[in-house]
């Protein structure tokens, strides 16, 4: 946000788990942002998230490299039109390389694993997401969170339950967010999305959140 007292800087939120502000500058906003209305569109594109229990996730989402659905992975939309899932670009498994080593400091490991999964979810200004883990995934390695368009209020929690301790963060456009350690398997959502407070000049309506991940499943 322009003109404020103190600039964002980098902070562990817990163990493992790192904010980097403004690490997408406005172009790679940008371009991301045009990636994710391709990715978006049919055949296996943006939809709406059923959970086995009848409930419907406010947060629409389109999946890269593997379909995530409640709770597990598959090669096909099988919760949508059942067509193939798209691939992961080498792109974006190099930017998830690159953001691990922003986060953690050094340069990029050129021994870790690919990343191979995205979930791009998009958000409403009525939009939420309930406090989960990401477990569906078979490698330990730290899971990549990039934010575009409106602020949100992100919740990041224990590894034992929903509940208390957790931390707020208001992520920007823009922001990087990673755990991976201790932290890769704590509780995490997204309570509040903030309308109107996304950079104009990204012609945003809402916000988006790509997160990517290594699956090791083979």
């Amino acid at each position: 946000m322009d003109g404020e007292l103190f600039p964002r800087e980098r902070t562990e939120i817990a163990p493992g788990a790192v904010h980097v502000p403004d690490w997408l500058g406005p172009r790679r906003q940008g371009e991301l942002l045009a990636a994710c209305r391709e990715w978006a569109r049919p055949p296996a594109g943006l939809r709406t998230v059923r959970t086995p229990g009848g409930g419907v996730m406010t947060a629409r989402q389109v999946c890269l490299g593997l379909h995530w659905y409640p709770y597990g992975y598959a090669r096909t939309a099988v919760d949508g039109d059942g067509e193939p899932v798209k691939p992961m670009p080498d792109w974006l498994a190099e930017l998830g390389r690159e953001a691990v080593a922003a986060a953690y400091g050094g340069p990029p490991d050129p021994r870790a694993a690919a990343y191979d999964i995205a979930l791009v979810n998009f958000y409403d200004g009525d939009s939420r997401m309930g406090m989960h883990r990401d477990a569906e995934e078979k490698s330990p390695a730290p899971v990549v969170s990039l934010s575009l368009g409106d602020s949100c209020l992100f919740r990041f929690g224990n590894t034992d339950s929903r509940g208390r301790p957790y931390r707020d963060v208001e992520l920007r456009s823009g922001d990087l967010f990673v755990f991976g350690g201790p932290s890769r398997s704590a509780y995490h959502g997204v309570p509040k999305v903030l309308p109107g407070t996304g950079p104009r000049a990204l012609g945003l309506t809402g916000r988006l959140n790509i997160t990517l991940r290594v699956g090791g499943l083979g």
